[in-house]
């Protein structure tokens, strides 16, 4: 583990999250940090199965990036920093990669945990819809359950619910999980 000295104490909020060590799970939303024990195994694999389906059609379309959290979204410089389990680039986004990501995801998708449902499904949701995120997908790892918005008119509209089948209409894609 990295020792962090601090020379003069926090100002701001993103100066205490940034101070964070690298690796904790913690997000910055609407200047709240919310901290997350690791998640269970049928998180990481439902994440593992929906990164890997998303990160081959990506790389043979050559059309963005896919980054797992733990992961550092920088939504803005002062009230909001995320770590969302999957975050696609797509290349003619305009936010910009280094180290960190700074700017405005083009798909989220978090994958549930049993305490933090609410978290996902409203508070995440409302941010990612407030910020832009074109296309948010939550899945349930119990359930298989996925559930889709699409930004239309800077509000969120439902797309499918269905278990083990995401559709993306941003990716013009659907694949099984």
């Amino acid at each position: 583990m990295k020792e962090i000295q601090i020379e003069s104490p926090p100002r701001t909020i993103m100066e205490v999250y940034k101070s964070l060590p690298e690796g904790t799970l913690a997000e910055l939303i609407d200047k709240v940090i919310y901290m997350s024990p690791a998640p269970l195994y049928k998180h990481q694999d439902i994440l593992f199965e929906i990164a890997q389906a998303l990160s081959i059609h990506l790389k043979k379309e050559n059309t963005g990036k896919l980054i797992i959290s733990p992961f550092d979204v920088y939504l803005d410089n002062s009230s909001n920093a995320i770590q969302p389990d999957i975050t696609v680039i797509l290349n003619s986004n305009p936010g910009k990669l280094e180290g960190q990501f700074f700017g405005v995801p083009d798909l989220v998708v978090e994958i549930l945990s049993p305490g933090n449902k609410d978290h996902d499904l409203v508070k995440k949701r409302d941010l990612y819809e407030r910020f832009g995120v074109k296309e948010y997908w939550v899945v349930d790892p119990e359930t298989r359950v996925a559930q889709g918005f699409q930004l239309k008119e800077n509000r969120y509209a439902d797309l499918a619910i269905q278990a083990g089948k995401i559709q993306s209409p941003l990716l013009s894609l659907t694949f099984s999980f």
